[in-house]
């Protein structure tokens, strides 16, 4: 057991919220910065009022509060310990641990004490009915989580109906089914040149063709997606187009129509990977809404509520074509994990899903503002709501040497070569700001990026 620590007390308290809820807060704060261990002992509630001048009914309230969200736990004659579950565990990253790594597109992870304590209600929530969620579940969910979908989707635009939407277990699940489905063994998809690393796998796994199709800022053109279809008779195109990873474009609303425009005359389907579609405020018009007859909609959840919680709504053409891909589903993934489907739902109808995506948002936002800082005078490119961005290499420099630069340096960044469907990689690199890494770590590693590429490129461009 852990000393006793009567004499801790807050820091300064949250304003804009009562004092009890601000004591909690800071309650959960210090556990998670490991101020206050599993089994510390908090002082005595009289003790505390005195010593940060509140009245002893607020501080009551406070324990209380800290109670409720699993934080700490009263001992009858002993006093108020912190529980050993409320601390967060040593997770093992298999990586160096001095090594910041911006290579994994992971979005800011949560450190708002009380969203995490909203997050953790609802667990808490579920696992009175624990049972019930390691049963089988209906496959590509049930009324109600199809109906949550369907309420989630309407905040990007999208009328969907709930007999053409389907809960699956995460893009990669789905972006597998449509491939399988779409694309017979030998078949080819568009896409844009360099793309989502997940479709390359998918389409060596399937024997299938990705067509990397000329692009500008705007992303793919209207004339090389009709080229191909003249010419390649593609199964379909396949698209990220709002904060494309790893380009960061977000294709503007005329190129979207003129990308329709095409697909419609060659009745071409339409993959939307729309993963980070709900970080901009004001995104541009969904592919399913304007073309939702040709559009297989996939809206993840990994890039806004937690790249751990493997789920993402399909929203198919018709309840017919809905049909066909949970049949692949069913025969590939079974169903999605009934316990992330319960999370999901429970926090799209209480409302902690909107606030993580305003979180993750607000989050992106300061982290680009620190990289436009850090790489001042640098170009690269970047959505101001994403968290990651796309560094062209001043001439002279390899992608490879560059890279193995920052890693000795502790950074670990990807080079461009993991996104290329085809023709010469370019000497590029796809740079992370989200995941476990803080501000201040951020901050660092940029400064890092930024170092490097004052230095003489020689130097390193012939590491391999």
């Amino acid at each position: 057991m852990s000393v006793a620590q009567p004499q801790w007390t807050p820091g300064t308290l949250a304003g804009g919220k009562p004092a009890y809820l601000a004591i909690a807060d800071a309650i959960a704060a210090d556990i998670r910065l490991g101020r206050l261990g599993a089994q510390d002992q908090l002082p005595p509630q009289r003790f505390l009022a005195e010593a940060i001048g509140l009245n002893f009914s607020t501080i009551s309230r406070a324990y209380a509060e800290a109670r409720r969200r699993g934080l700490i736990e009263a001992r009858v004659g002993q006093g108020t310990f912190v529980r050993a579950a409320a601390c967060p565990r040593p997770r093992s990253t298999g990586r160096d641990t001095a090594t910041i790594d911006m290579s994994m597109n992971l979005p800011p992870e949560v450190d708002d004490p009380e969203l995490l304590a909203r997050m953790e209600a609802t667990v808490a929530q579920l696992s009175a009915d624990l049972p019930a969620l390691l049963r089988y579940q209906h496959f590509g969910g049930g009324v109600e989580e199809r109906r949550a979908a369907v309420q989630w989707l309407a905040r990007r635009g999208l009328a969907a109906h709930v007999e053409q939407t389907l809960v699956c277990a995460g893009t990669h699940s789905v972006l597998n089914a449509l491939f399988f489905m779409l694309a017979p063994r030998g078949g080819t998809i568009c896409c844009d040149t360099l793309t989502y690393t997940g479709a390359r796998a998918l389409a060596a796994v399937h024997g299938i063709t990705l067509l990397g199709l000329d692009g500008d800022d705007d992303g793919v053109t209207p004339q090389a997606l009709e080229h191909a279809c003249r010419t390649s008779t593609p199964a379909a195109l396949y698209c990220n187009p709002t904060i494309q990873n790893p380009t960061t474009i977000t294709q503007s609303p005329a190129r979207r129509h003129a990308l329709v425009e095409v697909a419609r005359r060659h009745r071409l389907p339409i993959i939307e990977d729309d993963v980070y579609g709900l970080l901009p405020e004001d995104p541009p018009p969904a592919y399913a809404q304007l073309a939702p007859e040709l559009t297989y909609y996939v809206g993840g959840l990994s890039k806004t509520l937690g790249a751990g919680l493997r789920l993402a709504f399909l929203v198919a053409p018709d309840p017919r074509n809905a049909a066909r891909v949970a049949a692949i589903l069913r025969a590939t993934t079974v169903m999605a994990a009934p316990l992330s489907t319960a999370i999901a739902t429970e926090w799209i109808d209480n409302g902690t899903a909107a606030a993580l995506v305003g979180f993750v948002r607000k989050e992106s936002r300061a982290r680009q503002q620190i990289a436009a800082a850090a790489l001042a005078g640098i170009d690269y490119a970047a959505s101001p709501d994403g968290f990651h961005l796309w560094l062209p290499l001043p001439d002279g420099w390899s992608r490879v040497g560059f890279a193995a630069n920052l890693r000795d340096s502790g950074v670990g960044v990807v080079t461009s070569d993991a996104f290329l469907v085809g023709g010469t990689p370019t000497e590029a690199v796809r740079i992370c700001l989200g995941g476990t890494a803080d501000r201040a770590q951020i901050r660092h590693a940029l400064d890092l990026v930024a170092a490097a590429l004052s230095q003489a490129p020689a130097i390193y461009s012939s590491v391999v």
